[in-house]
């Protein structure tokens, strides 16, 4: 096992990938940017190295400045978190030419799955079922063909991206010229590659992801699926294991095809096989249809769902594989046990289109109790500001059944305290409590299409007298403005006209 680690990153995943370490003996260290100088993962770790500025190009982006943080700490290897350089196959190249260790795949691995054109041609080689649709177009006459061929509604979108970036719905050819020109635009600007790929369009599909662990020794398996329907502006918000969907023939089905796509690019330690899934009978195969979406080349924000219902501790195996180890599980040996659903609590408001909100924490109270685990980069007094993905904390919970964990997680969300910053904990539970998630019938489209349209509950009047009269905050002897959302009637600073940290 390696000595001494150095994360790559930042928040829970940092502290996450900490509380591994110090488990198994091994020494962390830190890297910090100035907006993070006072940030709890800088705390937890036994060392801390300075990388930059606030902006992530200037430093948790910064290649040389993390890699040379690694050897001057002494550290064996770099774990690399998720986001930032964790799917970026020159960073985990350049780990290995220091003579560190990258905890993840290799960078052969993250380069051929990170190109969406070139991967979906590999996993057709592969025989994993794929979105019918083409690559490697190029003039509008091309697109105009292929879009025809494959019939509407269709997808363009970006070869070389993800995140919803350079990606563009088209449901009639009389938007299609439009529909390329803004997606390749896009596509220049965020991936510095406008290359579009073009398929068709499933309106209902759900987000199904299979999670994959392999070692150095040839060994690989599925960890069971994640459903992840639950998305606004193409990102998860609610994610559960095992699927409502899925029954035991579709589950080993999508599992082998996940396996076969991770053999595909000799793949090892954790990684995640992404599928969209049609529950209909189809056309093309008239059968409940799943095919590859992309595959994740690193650990997923959610992988605490898998974790609860194997029992499996992922990071530490994720160590252990990068350290040589054999992972000692056949696929016969793993089952899931019980229902998991993570709820990623967001600084935002639903009711402005999920607009982030930044500002310290005056209180952050997370719900304890059996059953129950959350994972924060956050506590009190935080501040949270504009740089960084705006996530607070992961909160999961684990029951014996669906409705149960629903029920454990809606109690919990109830307990869940947060002042200072506006987020999405009323808007996940009203989720909770629709009839389209209790019937497990909501596709990715479902936010955008049924329930955007969310009124945000109006708050009792004395907690809003109680936030009139609290109208500073006394941060370091000078006043602030307080944020204005205080709606807990239980808040120990309501009344008293200032809040001190």
């Amino acid at each position: 096992m390696f000595a001494k680690i150095l994360i790559a990153n930042r928040g829970e995943i940092a502290i996450r990938i900490m509380r591994a370490c110090r488990e198994l003996g091994v020494k962390t260290v830190a890297v910090y940017s100035e907006a993070d100088k006072n940030s709890q993962h800088v705390q937890f770790a036994d060392e801390a190295v300075f990388i930059g500025n606030a902006a992530p190009k200037e430093s948790y982006l910064n290649m040389d400045v993390l890699i040379r943080a690694a050897r001057d700490s002494q550290a064996d290897a770099i774990h690399p978190g998720y986001g930032f350089l964790s799917e970026n196959a020159s960073f985990a190249a350049g780990v290995e030419s220091a003579n560190l260790a990258f905890i993840g795949p290799s960078a052969d691995s993250i380069r051929a799955m990170g190109d969406k054109a070139e991967s979906k041609i590999l996993m057709k080689k592969a025989s994993v079922p794929t979105v019918p649709g083409y690559e490697g177009l190029e003039s509008y006459g091309d697109f105009k063909k292929a879009a025809k061929e494959i019939g509407y509604p269709v997808l363009v979108k970006a070869a070389a991206g993800g995140g919803g970036k350079g990606m563009r719905v088209v449901n009639e050819e009389s938007e299609l010229k439009e529909a390329i020109e803004l997606a390749k635009r896009e596509a220049q600007n965020a991936f510095g590659d406008e290359r579009l790929l073009i398929e068709k369009y499933l309106a209902n599909a759900h987000h199904i992801e299979i999670q994959v662990f392999g070692d150095k020794h040839g060994n690989l398996v599925h960890l069971f699926e994640r459903e992840c329907s639950v998305q606004r502006r193409h990102q998860k918000i609610i994610e559960e294991s095992p699927s409502p969907l899925l029954t035991v023939e579709l589950r080993e089905r999508m599992g082998q095809a996940a396996v076969n796509a991770a053999k595909a690019v000799n793949y090892h330690n954790a990684g995640t096989v992404e599928f969209i899934f049609d529950p209909r009978p189809s056309t093309f195969d008239l059968q409940p249809s799943f095919y590859f979406l992309e595959m994740n080349t690193r650990l997923q924000v959610e992988h605490p769902v898998t974790e609860l219902v194997t029992g499996l501790d992922l990071v530490h195996w994720q160590l252990r594989i990068a350290a040589g180890e054999k992972f000692p599980f056949t696929q016969s040996d793993l089952h899931q046990h019980g229902h998991a659903i993570e709820c990623r609590v967001y600084a935002e408001d639903p009711s402005t289109g999920f607009l982030p909100s930044t500002g310290r924490l005056l209180q952050f109270i997370p719900p304890q109790g059996p059953g129950i685990r959350v994972d924060s980069g956050f506590a009190a007094g935080d501040e949270v500001t504009h740089y960084y993905d705006p996530l607070l904390a992961k909160l999961i919970v684990h029951a014996g059944s669906r409705e149960d964990a629903i029920r454990r997680m809606k109690n919990a969300l109830n307990d869940f305290i947060v002042h200072g910053v506006v987020t999405n904990i009323d808007y996940m539970r009203a989720v909770l409590e629709a009839d389209d998630f209790k019937q497990g019938k909501v596709s990715t489209r479902w936010v955008e299409t049924t329930f955007g349209e969310w009124n945000v509950p109006q708050p009792e009047l004395h907690a809003l007298i109680a936030a009139a009269l609290a109208d500073v905050v006394f941060v370091g002897g000078k006043a602030r403005p307080a944020v204005s959302n205080e709606t807990d009637p239980f808040n120990p600073w309501k009344g008293t006209g200032n809040y001190r940290n």
